[in-house]
This record gives C-alpha cells, sequence and structure tokens, in this order.
C-alpha cells in the first residue's frame, strides 16, 4: 500500500523500519548508543583526563575497557534461562541488598563527591545500587507471578513488595542516592499497575510518595538547595545553579547541528562531570538539535522494542519474562528521561548516568546485561511462538 506524498524512497525507508523485529531494532538502537557513547566520552573527557592523570585518553581507556566486560557480562546472561532467573530472583535480590549494605561500611564503602556509593574491586569501582536495579525487577517479577491473585484483590499484596521497596530506598538514601531511589521506585510501581494492582492504592502510594519526597528535600539543606536552583539557576549562576547554567549554554551553543565533534568549548573544565552526568550536554553542543532528535530517537526505539518484548512474552504466556521486560524498559527510559531532563533543566540535578552514552563502568555493564536478559525473553518467546505455530499447521494438516 503507496501512501500519496511518499517518494519511493521514503516507502523504502518506511517498508524496511516496518519489516525489522523487536531483537534488530533492540541491538541496532543499542549499538548507535554505545557507539556515540563511546566517541562523546572520548570528547567530553580529555581535557579533564589531561590535567589530572596526563592522559587524555585515560577515560576514554576505561570506558572501552568496561565496554568489553560488558559484552562479555552479555554474552554469559545470554546464556541463562529465564526459568532460572525465577528460581534464583530472591536470592539475587538478596546480594544486591547485602552490597547496599556493605557499601555503607567505612572503609568499604568509596567516597566521591560527598556520596559514598561505590566499593572498590582492584582498580575497578563497582555501584550497588545498578545492580539493585536489575535485581529489584527480577525479584518483583517473581513475585508477581507467584502472587498475582493476591496483587490484584488484596491490599496485602500490593504492601509486601512496597515495604520491601521502602527499605531499599531508605538505604539507597543513606548513600545518598536519590536518583537511584526514584529509578527504581518508578519501575516497581509500573510493574504493579500492569500486574492489575488496584488504582486507589496508586493514588494512596503516590500521594505518601510526594509527602515522603518533600520530607526528605527539607532533611537535607543540599537537597533543598538543588531544588531552589532548579527553579531559577541564573539567581546563583555561579553557585548552587553553576552546573545547570553551564549546561544550558552548551545547549545554546550546539543551535542546529552542533559546534562539531571535539568543538565543545563547555567541556574545558567550564561543566562539570561533562563524562558522565552532563555528556548529553556536550553531544548536544558538539551535534545541535538534529543530533539530539537523532538520540532521542535510537533511546525512544530501545524503550519501545523492549515493551514489545514484553507484549511478546506475555501473549506465549510467559508471565515472569513479560513482567521482567516491562520493567527493565522502565528502567531504561525513566532513567534516560531523568538525565536528559536534569540536563536541559527539567529536573532537579541528580547523579544518574545515561544509559549505554554517559561514562560509568557499573552502569554500562548492567545496561549490557539488561539488554542480554531482554534479548534471552525474545529468544525464548519466539521458539514458544513457532512451536505454536507448528502444532496448528500440523493439526490442520492433519485434519485435511
Amino acid at each position: 500500500m503507496r501512501v500519496p506524498g511518499l517518494s519511493q524512497p521514503a516507502h523504502l525507508l518506511r517498508d524496511s523500519l516496518a519489516s525489522l523485529t523487536e531483537r534488530q531494532v533492540l541491538l541496532l538502537s543499542a549499538g548507535f548508543l554505545f557507539c556515540i557513547g563511546l566517541i562523546m566520552v572520548g570528547s567530553a573527557s580529555m581535557g579533564v583526563a589531561d590535567a589530572s592523570y596526563g592522559n587524555p585518553f585515560y577515560f576514554f581507556i576505561r570506558h572501552f575497557i568496561y565496554l568489553g566486560i560488558g559484552l562479555l557480562t552479555a554474552a554469559v546472561v545470554m546464556q541463562i534461562p529465564m526459568q532460572t532467573w525465577n528460581q534464583y530472583c530472591y536470592h539475587f535480590f538478596l546480594l544486591a541488598l547485602l552490597l547496599i549494605l556493605v557499601v555503607l561500611i567505612p572503609g568499604i564503602g568509596k567516597r566521591v563527591n560527598g556520596s559514598m556509593r561505590w566499593i572498590g574491586v582492584g582498580g575497578l569501582t563497582l555501584q550497588p545500587s545498578e545492580v539493585m536495579k536489575l535485581a529489584a525487577v527480577l525479584a518483583l517479577a517473581g513475585y508477581l507471578v507467584r502472587r498475582q491473585e493476591e496483587v490484584r484483590s488484596k491490599l496485602s499484596g500490593f504492601a509486601k513488595p512496597m515495604a520491601f521497596v521502602a527499605i531499599v530506598l531508605f538505604l539507597l538514601l543513606m548513600e545518598p542516592d536519590f536518583g537511584a531511589s526514584l529509578v527504581i521506585l518508578t519501575a516497581v510501581m509500573a510493574m504493579l499497575f500492569l500486574a492489575g494492582a488496584p488504582l486507589v492504592q496508586f493514588i494512596a502510594i503516590s500521594g505518601a510518595v510526594v509527602v515522603a519526597g518533600i520530607a526528605v528535600m527539607i532533611a537535607e539543606p543540599y537537597r533543598m538547595k538543588r531544588l531552589l536552583a532548579f527553579t531559577n539557576p541564573w539567581e546563583d549562576q555561579y553557585g548552587s545553579g553553576y552546573q545547570l547554567v553551564q549546561s544550558l549554554i552548551a545547549f545554546g551553543r550546539g543551535d542546529w547541528f552542533g559546534v562539531g565533534l571535539g568543538h565543545s568549548v563547555q567541556k574545558l573544565f567550564y561543566l562539570p562531570e561533562a563524562h558522565t552526568d552532563f555528556v548529553f550536554a556536550v553531544y548536544a553542543e558538539e551535534f545541535g538539535l538534529v543530533g539530539v532528535l537523532c538520540l532521542l530517537l535510537a533511546v525512544a526505539a530501545l524503550v519501545t522494542a523492549a515493551l514489545r518484548i514484553g507484549q511478546r512474552a506475555e501473549r506465549a504466556g510467559q508471565y515472569f519474562s513479560a513482567y521482567t521486560a516491562y520493567g527493565l524498559a522502565v528502567i531504561i527510559g525513566i532513567q534516560s528521561a531523568i538525565n536528559i531532563g536534569v540536563n536541559i533543566g527539567f529536573f532537579p540535578t541528580k547523579g544518574l548516568t545515561l544509559p549505554l552514552v554517559s561514562y560509568g563502568g557499573s552502569s554500562l555493564i548492567v545496561v549490557f546485561a539488561i539488554l542480554a536478559v531482554l534479548l534471552r525473553i525474545d529468544a525464548e518467546s519466539g521458539s514458544v511462538q513457532e512451536r505454536g505455530v507448528r502444532r496448528a499447521g500440523g493439526g490442520d494438516h492433519g485434519a485435511r
């Protein structure tokens, strides 16, 4: 069917995109993002790497190593059946919880910029909150499969997972890691909603979360300072609003097509954390609005592919896989949205990376593990559907 007004190349492009499978879209969008990430980490970090370590490629090399570790991790995770994840999801959750407890122990946890979120392992670091994102989704997916009727009909079915989440959030806020807390809470709420939990419970929990969020903001002066800086960063552009102001300047300099790769000015010691939390701002400066739109389309395609993989698993009757895919899609989507929102001044500043793009070993490795789980779900649900088609075909042939 031809659409009036579309040229032949446009028809070919539309037909090609429509013929892509969820697996292909997932791989293409993820590949685009981690290639952009590798390029941008190298571009954004050269100045600070040269000044701090005497090697302009210091962070680029480490990021490349983390990419290799991430690919090896994905290859291993791809071999694990979803039934095994279902069987041991609670054990994995308890391991992640133990890591969060360990990181809070003085002398073991590594403090950076006032937050104790990392465990030093040789020359590398592990961020337990990243592991918890995957563990929380898997554990809740297992719970929803085992207690689906209770979740839909009783308050206890909703309250039990929220109690465990409250413990996780309390420990994360002690680090403190407000960004990871928000991502995990959002994913859990989304999964419970998709599992059919009553709407009235969401309204009550949402109200409690808002009240608790206000209390958390008020409890720590630095959080209130960040919140006020976010509402009007120009009021204190050389103090609490400095980071956001420099980020907005980067977006302004980017214009339509950017200043060109490697030509960013803001990364030259004006924009703090230029290769981690604010790499998107440097990307916008160097590639402009057109580049930003391409990256946003890639993120949207990745999240959409993950959701469609979940739908396919649900149609195949694999509910644990379906809930896992939905939760992981929310994790990637909400973390990307928050990071981008922080860069453009839509949200207060939080220490969250842009998945597959920002520098950060733990984040990168866990995202590769997430992608591997999604690919495993797609493969298993696809094989179930193929067996169903064969049975239906065999039945029809026998009837004839």
